[in-house]
């Protein structure tokens, strides 16, 4: 089973626009139970071209029509390039980025803490992984 997470870089720490996040960190589930544990699989960028990655902004408000058909093409990059996981942790994701994961079958997990720390936060949500 595969989780991805949002995060800033390599440092891994959370991001938490999921739609505007320079990279996604891609986990394995290992084991069951108490016994779950998460091993980095990968890191990508974020396949999206509208965004200016190195200055990603998690609380960037979009000017234009989340409607516009090339709006919606860029945030299904995401989806697509993110199809071999079973889930995706999000603080904060739009109809357009939430669809471009529901598409591809990718399940949304909600996280609400304060946690900045991935590990941290694939520790609080590794119930919802079933």
């Amino acid at each position: 089973m595969k989780i991805a997470i949002p995060v800033k870089d390599e440092s891994l720490t959370f991001f938490n626009n999921a739609g505007h996040t320079p990279k996604f960190a891609i986990y394995d589930l290992l084991g069951s139970g108490i016994f779950k544990s998460f091993k980095l699989n990968s890191i990508i960028t974020n396949p999206r071209t509208d965004l200016d990655h190195d200055h990603a902004e998690e609380d960037h408000a979009c000017e234009h029509a989340h409607d516009d058909e090339e709006h919606i093409k860029e945030h299904n990059k995401m989806g697509i390039a993110l199809k071999e996981c079973n889930y995706i942790v999000v603080k904060k994701a739009c109809k357009n980025t939430a669809n471009s994961f529901t598409s591809q079958g990718i399940k949304l997990v909600k996280y609400n803490g304060e946690a900045n720390d991935v590990n941290s936060i694939l520790k609080e949500t590794s119930a919802q992984f079933i």
